[in-house]
């Protein structure tokens, strides 16, 4: 018997996915992450935008098409958000965020029962404390290691506090004991949650402890999207004397106009933003910082968005991870402001994407040499990243997947650099 697991959406979900691969295989099924064909298919749903529900949607048909036979069982967040779209199609079960490690156990029932389709919908009460899982199934030379879930923030345009919960950490000793039982063949860590600024050990915040319990396992550590207000002298310092810390932080603006920034509730203006760059600078002069950017925000004017852009073409961001204003029922953000025109959405989008380019090249340019983890052949090339997270090709004839090597940085190609092994 085989189960597909198919994720969208976020690291958290994909962490979430491996977990129940994890389960699944324990229990001597043959599973797989990937869009191929399988007697049963269990979708792990995103929500953050309208077009990332519409994906999930579109999953179901699409496995379909691999065996119309199969067995489908639904989860995530678009399933918390609005379990009908998903229980009205040829789906068995239907649940949320909340117990997925559950949809195993319907599909089991499912199993033994050989029964018509159960059309069972299982929303479960969003957690107030951390839910272990069972240690994700790591197949790859990074691992993903969740240490928290859901969000406190409640940024004006987001739903994902209503469908995640609130902030809750997992437990110090169970984090180390995962990163024990990870395979020698897995180089650098990837720390992720909902908001791992928020990650607390007995109330306090406890991200840089957690970092320094991790660094001793001799594995590259990174760390996924970081709020402004972590970023103190204290916690920098600390980073910079972590001997496997990879100085990568994408560090979420979202606007570079304080007004926006007010009314989309992030709880900083654009000079403390920028405080925090010079900061990260401060310790790490080579730090690749990324960011996300909302284009198109509904109260966004025309000087808004010249203001944000000039602001971030100042931070001279290492990436930007750019996207249009997706309006979500339910939000502040939806109930108080007008959506604006996708056509003005689009053009707002595609400025950014023009600066993005140059931005990337003037990062890229100031690298000479790296640290790469190579962790795949694409095309003939093999292809990873430097420790502030540049994209490298190299050619070899020996097999480097799985290494870790010095490069000399050559020049740009696709969407990173050209690189030699020294």
């Amino acid at each position: 018997m085989k189960v597909s697991v198919m994720t969208l959406g976020c690291k958290v979900n994909k962490y979430e996915s491996d977990a129940l691969i994890t389960k699944l295989n324990s229990l001597g099924f043959k599973t797989t992450d990937k869009l191929e064909t399988a007697d049963v298919y269990i979708i792990n749903t995103c929500a953050v935008t309208q077009e990332a529900e519409k994906k999930s949607r579109q999953m179901i048909a699409r496995c379909k098409k691999f065996n119309r036979s199969s067995k489908i069982f639904v989860c995530g967040c678009a399933s918390q958000n609005n379990a009908k779209q998903f229980i009205e199609k040829d789906v068995e079960v239907v649940m949320g965020t909340s117990g997925k490690e559950k949809i195993i156990d319907y599909l089991l029932n499912s199993l033994k029962t050989q029964s018509s389709p159960q059309k069972v919908e299982d929303l479960q009460e969003l957690p107030l404390q951390y839910q272990e899982e069972p240690f994700a199934c790591q197949s790859r030379t990074r691992a993903y290691i969740k240490i928290q879930d859901g969000c406190n923030n409640f940024c004006s345009y987001c739903i994902i506090p209503y469908l995640r919960g609130r902030s809750r950490s997992r437990s110090l000793q169970s984090i180390v004991d995962e990163v024990k039982n990870l395979d020698d063949s897995i180089k650098e860590i990837v720390i992720t949650g909902i908001d791992v600024t928020d990650y607390k050990i007995d109330g306090e915040r406890g991200l840089l402890t957690l970092l320094k319990a991790l660094d001793g396992f001799g594995k590259r550590l990174r760390l996924s999207s970081m709020e402004e207000g972590l970023i103190e002298e204290n916690f920098i310092e600390g980073l910079s004397k972590l001997k496997n810390f990879c100085p990568h932080f994408h560090l979420s603006l979202q606007s570079g106009c304080n007004d926006v920034l007010k009314k989309m509730n992030r709880h900083y203006t654009k000079e403390e933003f920028a405080s925090s760059v010079k900061l990260i600078r401060k310790y790490f002069p080579l730090a690749g910082i990324t960011t996300d950017v909302i284009v198109g925000f509904p109260s966004e004017s025309e000087e808004n968005f010249n203001e944000s852009f000039e602001f971030v073409k100042e931070m001279k961001f290492s990436q930007l991870h750019i996207f249009k204003y997706s309006q979500r029922d339910g939000t502040a953000a939806a109930k108080l402001y007008k959506d604006l025109n996708p056509e003005i959405k689009q053009e707002r989008l595609e400025i950014f994407e023009e600066l993005n380019q140059k931005l990337k090249s003037e990062f890229i340019a100031l690298n000479h040499m790296g640290e790469v983890l190579v962790e795949e052949l694409v095309q003939g090339e093999y292809a990873g990243y430097t420790r502030n997270y540049i994209r490298c090709y190299i050619s070899s004839n020996e097999n480097l997947v799985g290494k870790i090597i010095n490069v000399k940085l050559e020049s740009p190609y696709k969407e990173g650099v050209k690189a030699i092994k020294i």
